[in-house]
């Protein structure tokens, strides 16, 4: 006796649809497209991230770590599209129904069509999403779904792929939104294999600080709009809010005249974001002086430190460095490698920055200050904040965009003449 396992082969896409067996290519120019190519977003934040709402047929998934707001951001979202846009299907694996009533109650959230499924077989969840044709479906989350014909236990590489590619067969085939939530793992990627990445059209990331108030939601990838969109929320008692004004709210609570303060004009996407950075260096009481980053990469802050030592003149080698970004922001870009600079050296001679000045600009392992791109879109939200002044690299002559009235340039070229502009010997 011989075990034989006999695998069932899976119809394709438009054998599935009742089409003909053999595929057949399609000019670009004979596909039609509907008047309804987006499906409005009612959350601003969340429709600005997705590139101006969902695309009928798109597989979504939004990853994040445990507590920080995924489940209550999908519930919010879900009942104002049920209310805007007809039905909706919230498929729950994780919790009970009751569990989801509970906490729509606490949101305050009311919406007839949304309709609340707790399953875990894949066969019984896609039997329920063709019968009642929703506009959006929410898998919370795709580690707890379970293929039959799969004997591995629900999370593991081999379920969660198939998983995904049975929905996302659905989704383009159905024309149905599907957003999945994924789980994370503790280095902070989502869990499972690396290919459903690559299956989904749009990954998002919701980031924060557990104990902070305020969660971002990243775009890392977009088949449908661009990437690296960042959208701002308020954890509050009643679910999170979006922010319409991240750099007002941001600046808040920055403390006037402190030295090692210094605000950065910094891109999250198409959006340009105030954010205000803090440096504090003290005598080193080991042979080993720390750099300690928080929201700002480690080899930014060793090249900075590096270039003000040896460019400056800067006994940083003697020196802990402390940087913080506040907010709980991530800064990746060399654009705020200026404000970054200014701040250490602020912290370094112990006198303040200007109040009234936004600064940007790359720096160069020269000490150069490099120009940096969408400089007028940056200066512009400096001045409706309330800037006055803004230090920049030195500007061409000729060409270039128009730089908005209202706000005074100071222009470096070095990292010493910014320096000189802002920080003058007492």
């Amino acid at each position: 006796m011989v075990e034989q396992l006999e695998e069932t082969r899976q119809p394709s896409r438009q054998q599935a649809a009742g089409g003909q067996t053999q595929a057949r290519a399609t000019p670009l120019s004979d596909i039609a497209m509907g008047d309804d190519a987006r499906i409005p977003v009612p959350i601003a934040e969340f429709s600005r991230v997705l590139g101006g709402g969902l695309v009928p047929g798109s597989l979504v998934l939004l990853g994040g770590e445990p507590g920080i707001g995924k489940s209550t951001l999908v519930l919010e979202m879900s009942a104002l599209m049920a209310r805007a846009q007809g039905d909706v299907l919230y498929v729950s694996g994780e919790e009970s129904a009751r569990q989801i009533k509970l906490r729509a109650d606490r949101l305050g959230l009311e919406a007839p069509g949304l309709y609340l499924l707790t399953e875990t077989d894949l066969d019984q969840v896609l039997q329920q999403i063709t019968a009642l044709e929703p506009a959006l479906v929410v898998i919370d989350s795709i580690q707890t779904m379970r293929a039959a014909e799969l004997t591995s236990s629900p999370g593991l590489v081999s379920q969660v792929r198939e998983c995904a590619i049975r929905m996302q067969d659905l989704a383009k085939r159905a024309g149905v939104s599907i957003l999945l939530i994924g789980h994370v793992t503790k280095d902070g990627h989502i869990a499972g294999p690396r290919a459903l990445e690559h299956i989904v059209d749009v990954v998002l990331m919701l980031e924060g600080d557990p104990f902070g108030q305020y969660r971002l939601l990243r775009g890392v990838k977009n088949r449908f709009g661009a990437t690296s969109e960042v959208g701002v929320f308020e954890m509050r008692g009643n679910g999170l809010a979006p922010v319409e004004n991240p750099s007002a709210v941001f600046l808040e609570e920055r403390v006037i005249n402190a030295p090692g303060s210094a605000i950065a004009i910094t891109m999250e996407g198409s959006r340009p974001l105030l954010v205000e950075l803090q440096a504090l260096t003290s005598p080193s009481a080991f042979g080993n002086p720390r750099r300690t980053p928080n929201g700002i990469d480690i080899n930014r802050l060793l090249l900075i430190s590096a270039v003000l030592s040896k460019r400056i003149g800067l006994k940083l080698w003697e020196q802990d460095v402390f940087v913080n970004v506040i907010g709980g922001l991530r800064i990746s870009e060399p654009a705020s490698d200026l404000a970054l600079a200014l701040a250490i050296a602020s912290s370094y001679f112990d006198r303040a920055l200007p109040a009234d000045v936004a600064i940007v600009g790359e720096v160069g392992l020269s000490g150069e200050v490099r120009r940096v791109g969408q400089l007028a879109a940056r200066l512009n939200e400096a001045r409706k904040i309330g800037f006055k002044r803004a230090l920049v690299p030195r500007l061409p002559r000729r060409g270039g965009d128009m730089m908005p009235a209202g706000i005074e340039l100071i222009e470096a070229t070095s990292l010493a003449e910014a320096i000189r502009a802002v920080l003058p010997p007492e």
